[in-house]
């Protein structure tokens, strides 16, 4: 992947630090958008798609990404606070929570923030009056950044399937069906090539009569010695 492309498709949508994120994005394998939707729900809020390099959480979340200092060791060095850093540390974060649960983008951004696949997590307010969970509320950015959920549901563990990949259901689908036509052809041929053998001679079967049965009688006095005792 070329990151000069996402790179301008985020900054064209006032996503800051768009360089450093499609970088990351592209190192750890993960969608560049839903990355920076992450950055936009962690340091941008409801009213903005941008995040800020700022310490924010009572003074534990560092970064783009704030990153906890009570639970990484990386938020406890200097590089915490350097965007293209922070950025790559989200990056695979969220890369091994997506492999972590199958692909489940949705259970995944719910672990980056409460650390439960099934915990509604922080809760958001948008100006709409909506309030979302932590995860829906990074699909509403993500969605506003470009992004669609549907080709979410079939980001593996490492990022989307594209179509033609191995991984592409559609491919699986077309690969199966193909095989079948293949192994079609070949026994149609086979019954054709049957049809048109010489016909096999027939084996005459052996006789099935009845055999009558006769006792054989015994001659007992030849059993006899000459002795008359």
């Amino acid at each position: 992947m070329n990151i000069d492309a996402p790179s301008s498709q985020l900054a064209a949508r006032g996503v800051a630090f768009a360089p450093a994120i499609a970088e990351a994005a592209q190192r750890h394998q993960v969608d560049p958008t839903l990355l920076a939707a992450v950055a936009a729900q962690e340091t941008g809020g409801p009213g903005s798609n941008a995040g800020r390099n700022i310490v924010g959480d009572g003074g534990h979340g560092r970064g783009l990404f704030q990153i906890d200092d009570r639970w990484h060791d990386f938020a406890q060095s200097p590089a915490a606070m350097d965007p293209a850093a922070n950025a790559d540390y989200a990056a695979g974060m969220l890369h091994g929570l997506i492999a972590k649960f199958g692909g489940n983008v949705h259970e995944a951004l719910s672990a980056y923030n409460s650390g439960s696949p099934n915990s509604s997590g922080t809760k958001t307010t948008w100006g709409d009056g909506q309030t979302l969970g932590y995860a829906d509320s990074v699909l509403r950015h993500y969605q506003q950044l470009g992004g669609s959920t549907g080709s979410l549901s079939g980001m593996g563990p490492s990022g989307p399937v594209e179509p033609g990949d191995p991984g592409d259901p559609s491919s699986l689908e077309e690969s199966v069906i193909a095989e079948l036509q293949t192994l079609m052809a070949s026994v149609g041929s086979l019954a054709s090539q049957a049809q048109s053998l010489p016909g096999m001679p027939q084996l005459s079967q052996p006789s099935q009569q009845p055999q009558s049965y006769h006792r054989a009688t015994t001659d007992y006095s030849g059993l006899l010695g000459d002795d008359d005792s």
